[in-house]
């Protein structure tokens, strides 16, 4: 709908910002001036007992001095109410005394055909709800009371059940005059794409309504009462009332504790929300049968600024807060944090619940970790820092990470942090005798390490290259493993960009297969072990993989480095300076390269470098003469 020019400033001045969120929260009057239209109260978006939100009628704005919450009436109605901007502009108007503009024949048609699906649903959720109580629900009656679920949280959380009839929920619509098209648009019902007849979505299954945060229900989620069943969980499809990836279960009832101090806990399902309600964490929410969106980061930010991301402590939870990280640092900053709860043995919160009670559960959320956390582990968790090359690539990737955060203040608290936690990992540690014993030094390689081809070499770019791919086309089972690494090494030789789109993509090119033979043509690459003999060499294939793709990465990151020195030098000082400088940059880059056949790559005298290192360092070449 277009709304008249000047309408949305009548509506705010008619409107005091102050009666609308006043609805919601409590105002602080020993804080607040009435007669000024200053007014201050506890954050409604986070839980907190200080008064931190200002209301600004003279302004008609609102600001969170703690997570920074911002913005006018219509932003509080639609953040605070879950109302879409229109309905926010209608409550707006109602409060006003001004009539709404009217609305397009295609914009009303919308709005009511919303308003019949939503009629839909609740018809729907009654016959769920009744069949529960059937005889045909026993089954599921006494799955759900196993789960420790009573009558009150079954009545609590609305669940039903879905008889397993082919058009058992069909039949009772249509007998109330729903046609079958409306099924089938509310997601109740499929249609056959050969035209057969429509038949029930959920069938032999649990049912648990999805509601909006304004309390709508726009759609279901069951799970199967036969354990062979192909889904577990179903949700219903997109429709007009129903986003997956923009909503989260039982977003009203948390949103409400949360203005009361409770946690904003997200867990992976139905069961997990319930289990921690019930439990007492009443502000758990669940994303809807899929990853965390970044739709639903931004929705769970706008309730509390720092969400606390329940992970099972299976593989797939910790695959799935990795995935998370680079989602979220993009996102990051003030009033945009999260934290990891790690459960415990592969339980998920029900699990625990259940197994070590609410203390239990309370102390690993209360032991929550911040993202920074995760992202180090990530990066350093059950690697080995052996070589130059290995630390240069644990730097790059850090600061990869760190760059995508958007705001400076985070950006370098983070840098900060991260460059504490590199310390504590290399920085020198004290004796018995209370000297220092150097641990900035990486240690003795390991002797896989020491036995890899590429150390007997002399390895420049191309032939790192060239035994990245040939590792990789002997041994494709590792592809996976350096997915992301091969997909950021952008060969120079088209024949070997090929080479790394059939590995990665799992076909066979022209180009690609020219390439690997001039690859095996190299007696160095064709000589090593995990090529020559790849069956009895599978141990150390991996280890020289990612020796190899380690020393791309820091040789890139040391031309990287270099490149920006000059560029920041060129200007600052004469060009003998800069010239002096430059070949001091080149010998440490050269020196921090591992030694390989005894010489560098590019046959100079490393011990000759690296004296010229130590005279510029120690002639402070950098300050001018007088």
């Amino acid at each position: 709908m277009s709304l008249p020019p000047g309408f949305l400033d009548e509506l705010r001045n008619r409107v005091p910002i102050s009666r609308i969120v006043g609805r919601k929260v409590t105002w602080d009057l020993k804080r607040s001036n009435q007669a000024k239209g200053d007014w201050w109260a506890p954050c409604p978006f986070h839980g907190e007992k200080t008064a931190s939100f200002h209301v600004d009628d003279q302004k008609g704005f609102y600001y969170c001095f703690g997570c920074h919450a911002k913005g006018d009436a219509l932003t509080f109605l639609r953040e605070a109410e879950g109302m879409g901007f229109m309905d926010a502009v209608a409550a707006m108007a109602s409060e006003a005394g001004l009539p709404m503009p009217e609305r397009s024949p295609r914009e009303q048609a919308q709005t009511d055909r919303r308003t019949q699906l939503v009629e839909v649903m609740d018809r729907a959720l009654r016959w769920f709800r009744l069949q529960l109580q059937t005889g045909a629900g026993a089954e599921a009656r006494d799955y759900l009371a196993g789960r420790g679920l009573d009558g009150l949280a079954l009545e609590r959380f609305e669940i039903g059940f879905a008889p397993d009839l082919r058009q058992g929920l069909l039949r009772h619509l249509a007998e109330s005059g729903v046609p079958e098209k409306l099924a089938v648009e509310a997601g109740l019902a499929a249609k056959p794409d050969d035209g057969g007849a429509a038949y029930d979505r959920f069938r032999g299954r649990i049912i648990f309504p999805i509601r909006d945060a304004r309390g709508r229900c726009i759609s279901f989620g069951g799970r199967a009462m036969d354990p062979n069943a192909r889904a577990k969980y179903l949700n219903g499809p997109e429709t007009a009332l129903f986003d997956k990836g923009r909503n989260l279960f039982n977003l009203g009832p948390a949103r409400a504790a949360v203005s009361k101090g409770q946690p904003l806990v997200v867990a992976e399902g139905y069961m997990d929300v319930i289990a921690l309600a019930l439990a007492g964490f009443e502000g758990a929410v669940a994303p809807l049968g899929t990853a965390i969106t970044e739709d639903q980061l931004r929705l769970m930010w706008r309730v509390s600024p720092e969400p606390i991301i329940t992970l099972d402590g299976d593989t797939a939870g910790q695959r799935a807060a990795m995935r998370l990280i680079d989602m979220a640092l993009p996102l990051a900053g003030p009033g945009q944090a999260l934290r990891f709860a790690l459960m415990p043995g592969g339980q998920d919160p029900d699990d625990l619940i259940r197994s070590g009670g609410v203390g239990a559960t309370r102390a690993v959320l209360d032991q929550a970790q911040p993202l920074v956390e995760l992202l180090w582990r990530r990066e350093t968790e059950g690697r080995v820092f052996d070589s130059p090359e290995r630390r240069a690539a644990l730097d790059r990737a850090i600061e990869a990470a760190v760059a995508r955060i958007p705001d400076p203040a985070t950006r370098e608290h983070y840098t900060r942090e991260l460059k504490n936690r590199r310390w504590a990992l290399f920085a020198p540690a004290r004796t018995p005798k209370g000297r220092f014993a150097r641990r900035d030094a990486p240690p003795p390689p390991l002797p896989q390490t020491r036995a890899s081809a590429l150390v007997a070499l002399d390895a420049g770019d191309l032939l790192i290259e060239a035994m990245v791919l040939a590792i990789c086309a002997a041994h494709p089972h590792l592809v996976p493993l350096v997915e992301s690494r091969l997909e950021r090494l952008e060969p120079a030789d088209p024949d070997r960009a090929a080479l790394v789109h059939d590995l990665l993509a799992g076909t066979s090119s022209a180009a690609g297969r020219a390439a690997l033979d001039s690859i095996m043509g190299d007696p160095h690459v064709r000589s090593a072990p995990a090529i020559s003999r790849p069956s009895g060499a599978a141990d150390t294939a991996e280890p020289m993989l990612l020796n190899a793709l380690d020393r791309i990465e820091s040789r890139r990151a040391a031309r990287d480095e270099l490149a920006r020195a000059e560029t920041e030098i060129e200007g600052m000082a004469d060009e003998g300076l800069t010239w002096r400088v430059t070949q001091s940059a080149r010998a440490r880059i050269m020196a921090d390269q591992p030694a390989i056949g005894g010489g560098d790559d590019l046959g100079e005298d490393r011990e000759a470098l690296a004296a010229r290192l130590s005279r510029a360092l120690s002639d402070e070449i950098w300050r001018k003469r007088r």
